[in-house]
C-alpha cells in the first residue's frame, strides 16, 4: 500500500531514498590523524619484518659457512687418503676411541638448522 510517496512495509512507514548507512559527518582532523597513525604502524611493522628477515639471512649465512668448512675438511681427508695417508680423525673413528669431531659438529649444525626452520614466523 502506498501513501503520498511513503512506502509501507511490515506496518512501518519508510521514506523513499537510498538504502544503507547514511554517511556520518567525518571530522577531517580526526581522519588525518588516524591515517598518520596507521602509516606509523605500517612503517613499524615493515621495520620489524626487515629485521626478522635480516636475522634469518644472517643465520643461514653462518650455517652455509660452517658447511663449507666441513666440506673443505672432508676434501682434505679424501686427498690425504688418495695419497695413502689416513687422517688421525678417521683412525680414531675406526678404532672407536672417540667420536669424530666432524660428526659432533654436524650434529650441532643440524640441530641449529632445524631450530631456525622451526622458529616461528610472525608473518
Amino acid at each position: 500500500m502506498f501513501l503520498l510517496g511513503f512506502r509501507v512495509a511490515g506496518g512501518k512507514v519508510k521514506k523513499p531514498g537510498k538504502r544503507g548507512r547514511k554517511p556520518a559527518k567525518i571530522d577531517l582532523k580526526a581522519k588525518l590523524e588516524r591515517s598518520r597513525q596507521s602509516a606509523r604502524e605500517c612503517r613499524a611493522r615493515k621495520k620489524l619484518r626487515y629485521q626478522y628477515l635480516e636475522e634469518l639471512v644472517s643465520s643461514r649465512e653462518r650455517a652455509i659457512c660452517a658447511l663449507r668448512e666441513e666440506l673443505e675438511m672432508y676434501k682434505q681427508w679424501c686427498m690425504a687418503m688418495d695419497q695413502g695417508k689416513i687422517p688421525s680423525e678417521i683412525k680414531a673413528l675406526l678404532s672407536g676411541e672417540e667420536q669424530s669431531k666432524p660428526q659432533q659438529n654436524m650434529s650441532k649444525h643440524n640441530k641449529a638448522v632445524k631450530a631456525d626452520a622451526n622458529s616461528h614466523n610472525p608473518w
